[in-house]
């Protein structure tokens, strides 16, 4: 078959037409972003041609989907559609693959991509697996049985999905432009669960998942003692996260990850018990964990000068701290810089006290302009980054063009964070030690 994918940069995007590619299927697609950027990395080995005009001809037996990032009026989706091409949604071409295989389903507000990202580390490397991972990171062969998808809640994209086994790592405020409240959000996660085939393996830490009301059968981890799988004498230490994990009042194992913070060692017991459940030995998983590497712009490390700079994909007020703090526990006689692109106006508006709060970690703060491609400002009159950076003392705007605000920075910890891109920002502060 015939895809054509709208927005193919997207890391959603990116993956799913690596997907359909590597199944057999013809892929190419449309973008507005001329630049490169990170998602299309694994696009261009595949020879995947990507087009940012709209002048190129696409055959009649096309199937279109595309990327709710574009707008019904956007240029190449009305050529499409007066093309008369068949028009699929993005969530269901991704439903009708998870009915091709033996699906694990991770989802939560957080910590989607890490934990999906260790399961398939782990079953790819013993039996082979089929995976989709949020960060641009996809791969599948018709010879595989399981697939491992990272499974969004955005627009209750996930409710497409037919999993055999799904995680929920947490459940929080998030996507407030598709959900009428929180309870919205733990109805639609309730359904979600009930979809699921085998087993539910959720976070009983969290108190928004214990709200679930589901028949199928739910098993919980976390750090507290009425979970049925227990995270005990957990820290922080220079090669990562290490913990025990027990099952109930037995101990299961001593595990180590290169991977830092609290939030690391519960997304790693979820892929654990997962993968347990799928017949693979203690001593295995207790192999593979050291060998990790996370997925693109998850805590990603790089020195500049006597600096660190840690590229990360944080942009909910939750995984803003969660990033800080572990910056912090790493690294702990260094100042911690915070540099962080609000991405739209309608999580800058709902979350303004969140993010202000996680940013005050740090002892620095900069952000820049809200970087939005979904919404129109006009739409959200007086919601701009300085909302924030008014609260915070001693934060400032900041930009590629005045990234010289950075240039007396010494000896300390730069944590770039957005869902957004940073490439430039990050490309920029570089350029002030070449």
């Amino acid at each position: 078959m015939k895809y054509y994918c709208i927005g193919i940069k997207g890391s959603g995007m990116s993956t799913l037409a690596q997907i359909l590619h590597d199944l057999g299927n013809s892929v190419s697609g449309y973008d507005d972003e001329k630049e490169y950027k990170y998602t299309q990395k694994n696009l261009d080995e595949r020879n995947i041609k990507i087009y940012s005009d709209n002048n190129h001809d696409i055959d009649k037996d096309t199937i279109v989907t595309y990327s709710k990032a574009f707008n019904e009026n956007h240029k190449e989706l009305k050529r499409v559609k007066e093309m008369g091409l068949t028009i699929k949604k993005y969530n269901e071409i991704i439903g009708e693959l998870t009915e091709m295989f033996d699906t694990i389903s991770v989802s939560g507000t957080h910590g989607k991509t890490t934990t999906s990202s260790i399961i398939k580390h782990i079953i790819y490397n013993v039996m082979g697996c089929n995976f989709f991972i949020g960060s641009g990171d996809g791969y599948a062969s018709k010879e595989n049985k399981i697939f491992v998808i990272e499974s969004d809640e955005f627009n209750k994209h996930f409710l497409a999905y037919h999993p055999t086994y799904s995680i929920i790592t947490n459940i929080e405020e998030e996507h407030m432009e598709c959900y009428k409240d929180l309870d919205d959000i733990i109805n639609t996660f309730s359904t979600f669960a009930n979809n699921t085939k085998n087993k539910v393996i959720a976070c009983g830490d969290n108190e928004n998942v214990l709200k679930l009301k589901t028949k199928t059968n739910i098993t919980y981890y976390g750090f507290k003692e009425n979970n049925d799988y227990i995270i005990k004498n957990e820290q922080t230490t220079e090669n990562g996260e290490k913990f025990d994990l027990y099952s109930k009042n037995e101990f299961i194992g001593s595990f180590i990850i290169p991977l830092y913070g609290k939030h690391m060692a519960l997304n790693t017991a979820a892929a654990i018990i997962t993968c347990m459940d799928y017949g693979i030995s203690v001593e295995k998983i207790k192999e593979l964990l050291p060998t990790f590497k996370n997925a693109s712009r998850r805590f990603v490390e790089e020195k500049i000068g006597n600096n660190i700079i840690i590229d990360d994909y944080a942009h909910h007020p939750t995984e803003i701290k969660a990033t800080l703090e572990a910056a912090k526990n790493k690294y702990k006689d260094k100042k911690i810089i915070a540099i962080f692109i609000p991405n739209t106006y309608s999580r800058t508006k709902d979350f303004t006290d969140g993010f202000v709060d996680s940013l005050k970690i740090a002892d620095k703060v900069y952000l820049t302009e809200i970087d939005c491609n979904r919404e129109n400002k006009e739409d959200y009159p007086g919601i701009t980054s300085h909302i924030i950076v008014d609260k915070i003392e001693g934060a400032e705007l900041i930009s590629e063009k005045d990234i010289n605000k950075l240039n007396n920075i010494q000896n300390s910890i730069l944590c770039f964070m957005s869902c957004a891109s940073t490439t430039h920002l990050i490309d920029a502060f570089k350029s002030l030690h070449r």
